[in-house]
């Protein structure tokens, strides 16, 4: 099996209701696909996160040609030839983004071709479904955020979340108040978690972190920099919450400091960024070693949760144990057409539940007629 071509589909929509984090507010929706076709008929999609029109880029004019004629199933070979070939400029960012798209697609059609689902391939058994945990609880919009935020949680317990992430960042006092609203709408119902998308030094997470400790927090989400190892360890050192961190982290070398020196007790990868699955799967192997659990970040369309959903599914737990991992893995609430609208059928959510494909690959089949309309 041979590389014939392949294509970089950088996709964009509008937003009819803006809505903001602690860092920017998001307007539109963007992302990458990256679509490799053989000579045996056998095609493959990726996804690479982050700004569309750069990653695109990387994947059509400097890595697509060098690829040409080469098998997609050689998976471990191609992720190596491609780290290396741009390791002198391109050690995090879009390279790697680049690299993440291309070696999904590589999956899908090795996947594709053997004929089982990817995560069947990874070595994992057979697997339905994967608990969730809803992402939202946005900043933005004229009603009081109070009110907005304790409806949102109420209506999250009527869909079957029995966990939920909300954003924080608006300041500590401002966001202790949030807190101890949306733990009001859901009393015990549902596990709860908070993300600050780094906003805060360790004074003010350490601050947010003790105020809010009350109300059972499941973990606290980038409370700081993701360039500041430091600050982490000193976060997680003194408050009892746990620490999740790692969307903003790249490739094996990146994450073994987070890891060995367990600045998180969960490390949360994004496939799409982080050197896709064959990168995954050693970031994996790295914090099994370390005691951390890993549950990848999934804020993409839906090809970048399908590939989340087979790796999280094809995950072991601990060594020396039985017990299976108690896994929860994002469930993104915003609008985001691309999660349903560029594919046949939509990932699966019942219940507070996502339903891992179960078709051959990825287990989604892209809408390539439908892609133009985002382009």
């Amino acid at each position: 099996m041979k590389i014939t071509a392949i294509e970089a589909h950088p996709l964009r929509v509008e937003l009819r209701e803006p809505f903001a984090f602690s860092q920017w507010t998001f307007h539109q929706r963007q992302t990458t696909l990256v679509e490799v076709r053989t000579d045996q008929g056998v095609t493959g999609w990726g996804e690479a996160y982050g700004p569309a029109l750069p990653n695109a880029s990387a994947v059509r004019d400097f890595f697509a040609p060098m690829l040409m004629g080469r098998d997609p199933r050689d998976t471990e070979a191609l992720w190596h030839f491609l780290f290396a070939r741009s390791l002198d400029y391109g050690q995090k960012g879009t390279m790697l983004a680049a690299i993440s798209a291309l070696d999904i697609a590589f999956w899908d059609i090795k996947a594709r071709a053997a004929g089982v689902p990817l995560y069947r391939l990874l070595g994992g058994a057979e697997t339905e479904s994967i608990p969730c945990y809803a992402t939202g609880f946005y900043f933005g919009g004229d009603e009081k955020l109070e009110t907005r935020f304790a409806r949102e949680a109420e209506g999250y317990l009527a869909e079957g979340f029995t966990a939920m992430k909300m954003k924080v960042g608006l300041g500590v006092e401002r966001d202790a108040v949030l807190v101890a609203a949306v733990r009001r709408a859901i009393a015990s119902s549902a596990r709860l978690m908070i993300d600050a998308n780094h906003a805060y030094t360790a004074t003010e997470a350490i601050a947010l972190g003790r105020m809010v400790e009350p109300h059972h927090i499941g973990w606290f989400e980038e409370p700081v920099s993701p360039l500041d190892i430091r600050s982490y360890l000193e976060v997680k050192r003194r408050i009892t919450i746990p620490i999740a961190g790692g969307e903003a982290e790249y490739t094996r070398f990146g994450f073994e400091p987070l890891l060995r020196r367990r600045a998180v007790d969960y490390a949360q990868p994004e496939l799409c960024a982080c050197g896709g699955i064959s990168e995954g799967m050693k970031i994996a192997t790295l914090a099994s070693i370390y005691g951390v659990h890993v549950t990848p970040h999934a804020w993409g369309s839906a090809v970048g949760l399908a590939a989340a959903l087979h790796f999280y599914a094809a995950l072991p737990g601990p060594p020396a144990t039985l017990t299976p991992p108690q896994k929860l893995i994002e469930c993104d609430r915003t609008e985001n057409p691309l999660r349903a609208e560029i594919v046949e059928a939509p990932v699966r959510f019942h219940g507070g539940r996502l339903y891992v494909p179960q078709g051959m690959g990825l287990g989604v089949e892209v809408r390539s007629a439908a892609l133009p309309r985002f382009q």
